[in-house]
């Protein structure tokens, strides 16, 4: 008879967030596969737990689920962690999980901790739906592509980013769509977590105002406020706060900020003046 594959959640910080019955699952299994093994064994050695480790990450993640998939078929039971957090929420796992699937293997999932509904459900944004996207891609070009791609959506955005390139990222969101309200959670869990909460532009000023920019983030974008009169063409919208007496280029930047447009979007409409 064929084993039981637990995925299980760990705490992303605060080590009280463990529940009885992820200690448990880890505690009763044969191996517990995960990403660091130093990272899992200070989890372990916190709760008592004695249960041998086999490293399960990106890099040997193809080879070492078929060895895996095989020590559940033999009739091992086992469980798959993360260094903090869900697994497969942006952590390697996808293999192993439609490998047992596929295999008929019992996939047990053990709830606890995701970074992106923790921060959500303190952010202050809308949570009737919300679109999880992952890491912001690495180089600008594609991360503008993807954000200007989501212009439409109609909920709430949700990724995580690395500190080193928090503010760009917050740049391109603020060109991208039009300044929308973010927020930033940042050390979830931790001693010393933070919710940066305004537009774009303002938490990335409050970002690049410090020495330094520390901890794993979770960005939330919420949609750009639209115009109050939505008859008003986009040029009327320029034309009439340049009438309030804005100059050009901030009354296009002031118009492309209310109605969620990018920018550059908004000038082309006015370069053959």
């Amino acid at each position: 008879m064929a084993g039981t594959l637990y995925i299980v959640a760990t705490p992303i910080g605060n080590l009280g967030d463990m529940t009885f019955r992820a200690v448990e699952a880890l505690k009763s299994v044969s191996r517990i596969a995960c990403e660091d093994t130093r990272q899992t064994r200070k989890l372990l050695d916190h709760f008592g737990i004695g249960t041998p480790m086999v490293s399960y990450h990106e890099h040997n993640e193809a080879e070492r689920a078929a060895e895996l998939i095989g020590m559940l078929e033999g009739g091992a039971d086992l469980a798959l962690v993360t260094d903090a957090g869900t697994p497969l929420v942006s952590d390697p796992g996808f293999r192993l999980v439609r490998g047992a699937v596929g295999q008929g293997i019992r996939v047990v999932p053990i709830p606890g901790v995701s970074a992106v509904v923790t921060a959500l459900s303190a952010a202050g944004l809308p949570s009737d739906a919300f679109r999880f996207c992952g890491f912001f891609p690495r180089k600008q070009g594609e991360r503008r592509r993807l954000l200007e791609g989501l212009r439409e959506d109609g909920s709430t955005l949700a990724f995580y980013e690395a500190p080193h390139r928090i503010v760009e990222s917050l740049r391109d969101v603020e060109e991208a769509l039009g300044d929308p309200p973010v927020v930033v959670a940042r050390e979830l869990t931790k001693m010393h977590e933070e919710f940066l909460r305004g537009r774009a532009s303002e938490v990335r000023a409050a970002l690049e105002g410090r020495d330094s920019i520390r901890g794993e983030m979770t960005v939330l974008i919420g949609k750009p406020d639209r115009v109050a009169n939505p008859e008003e063409t986009v040029e009327q919208h320029v034309l009439r706060l340049e009438a309030s007496g804005l100059a050009r280029m901030e009354a296009i930047k002031a118009a492309a900020k209310e109605r969620g447009l990018p920018k550059r979007e908004v000038y082309k409409l006015f370069e053959r003046d």
